[in-house]
């Protein structure tokens, strides 16, 4: 049990999917940014964008269940964080999806400025989406293929919402900013874990191509 009473299994599986849906509000904000086409923040309305994407939210959400086994108890923090409601997006968030890369120009709002934030946002929390959901999958031993084929889906949907990088681009940077450190020989990773990450790569290089 945990300090508050509940079960460590389901303490872990909320911080896991905490993990999972935490980037998923960098995905629409620069999302609905990018789907303005000029990038100036009074031009964008979350809830328009969210509107016409209820069809990648759904597969992207089902993907996520899948692979990840959350129950709905669970699956109930990604609205619960007010991702997937209508808010809005400022730079300062924009600033902090990218990892603070642009510091804090003079014109942060300008559409130069908050283009280039959305770029850098749409690369790191995508590659933290896809990290996340994989650990979870493997955390939940869903096996590889099935799990694979399913955050495959979870990705692609990702990608269409944030209108930035493909998926293939994604798994390319998985691999070098995350997945290698997972697999390195001191990592805490067991003998088992690393093997499943690895089948989770096999199948998800085998979508996407390399």
């Amino acid at each position: 049990m945990t300090g508050d009473g509940r079960p460590v299994e389901e303490f872990t599986a909320e911080l896991l999917a905490r993990e999972v849906f935490g980037p998923l509000g960098g995905v629409v904000e620069t999302g609905a940014v990018n789907a303005t086409g000029t990038w100036r923040l009074a031009d964008v309305s979350l809830g328009d964008f969210l509107d016409g994407r209820g069809a990648e939210v759904d597969v992207l959400l089902a993907g996520v269940r899948s692979a990840c086994a959350f129950d709905s108890t669970t699956m109930s923090i990604a609205w619960d964080l007010g991702w997937l409601r209508p808010h809005d997006v400022t730079a300062a968030s924009l600033l902090l999806w990218s990892g603070g890369l642009t510091g804090v120009p003079a014109e942060l709002e300008s559409p130069a400025v908050v283009r280039h934030m959305c770029q850098v946002g749409a690369d790191l929390q995508l590659t933290r989406l896809l990290h996340a959901s994989v650990t979870a999958a493997v955390t939940a031993r869903t096996e590889a293929k099935r799990g694979a084929r399913a955050l495959a889906a979870v990705l692609t949907a990702a990608c269409a919402l944030s209108g930035g990088p493909r998926p293939s681009d994604v798994l390319r940077l998985w691999r070098v900013a995350r997945l290698v450190h997972v697999l390195r020989p001191g990592s805490d990773a067991s003998d088992a874990g690393r093997s499943a990450f690895r089948a989770y790569e096999h199948v998800l290089t085998a979508t996407f191509g390399d």
